[in-house]
């Protein structure tokens, strides 16, 4: 048994019908746009600890270490801020080169600062 469609192509674009190429390519990116626009915002608002740990491995430590690192700002509640922020502001804020906070991270040291910057308000 064979099902049939019934065509109703013609009915479905009456309302495209009178608009030009161009206004049928702005529609698309505009449709586009939406359905896009809630993806990249949860993207922008939320994180992972796999993409945290991937952004350490491209800042120079080794997965042991961004492990450990990422393990750290879950459990202070601050890994939403990104790893690389973290590390980042630290190194500003401490005048120090960011392996050099990442190490300390890693060894105990500076998570108190870290959740003082971001837990603090000053993010």
């Amino acid at each position: 048994m064979r099902l049939e469609r019934p065509d109703d192509f013609e009915n479905r674009r009456k309302h495209l019908a009178d608009l030009t190429e161009d206004e049928l390519e702005a529609r698309f990116w505009d449709l586009t746009e939406k359905l896009v626009d809630p993806i990249v915002e949860l993207a922008r608002k939320n994180t992972s600890p796999s993409i945290e740990r991937s952004v350490l491995l491209r800042m120079g430590f080794s997965s042991i270490e961004g492990k450990t690192i990422v393990d750290g700002a879950i459990d202070r509640g601050i890994i939403g801020k990104g790893v690389g922020n973290i590390l980042y502001r630290l190194s500003k804020e401490k005048n120090m080169e960011i392996r050099e906070v990442g190490l300390k991270l890693i060894d105990g040291e500076l998570w108190d600062d870290a959740v003082a910057i971001f837990k603090g308000g000053a993010n």
